[in-house]
């Protein structure tokens, strides 16, 4: 399957008390998707559903999960949110539409 490359960093800064983070190490994979992540950031930046930084937050979460829930559709954890998530995906391309 042909897809767009990545390498994704997490790194821990602060605990929920703004207390830095006693964790040394970061979380690093590679993974591919079948969209443009980068393409799909700005067109939801251009719809304005969020701020930045909120909808790169949302865009990258998205497309990461949605491609692990699509190459293993067939997986019982997904056999009833499957159908819902299409549904969300067409409600959410028409809500950036409706913003272009």
């Amino acid at each position: 399957m042909k897809q767009h490359q990545y390498h994704v960093t997490v790194q821990h800064l602060k605990d929920p008390k703004g207390l830095a983070s006693t964790y040394t190490e970061r979380l690093e994979f590679y993974t591919g998707n079948h969209d443009d992540i980068f393409e799909v950031v700005e067109r939801l930046r251009k719809a304005e559903l969020f701020n930045d930084q909120t909808t790169t937050s949302f865009a990258v979460g998205l497309k990461l999960f949605s491609e692990v829930m699509l190459e293993n559709r067939d997986h019982p954890l997904f056999e009833e949110f499957f159908p819902q998530f299409g549904q969300f995906m067409k409600n959410l391309k028409q809500q950036v539409k409706k913003s272009a």
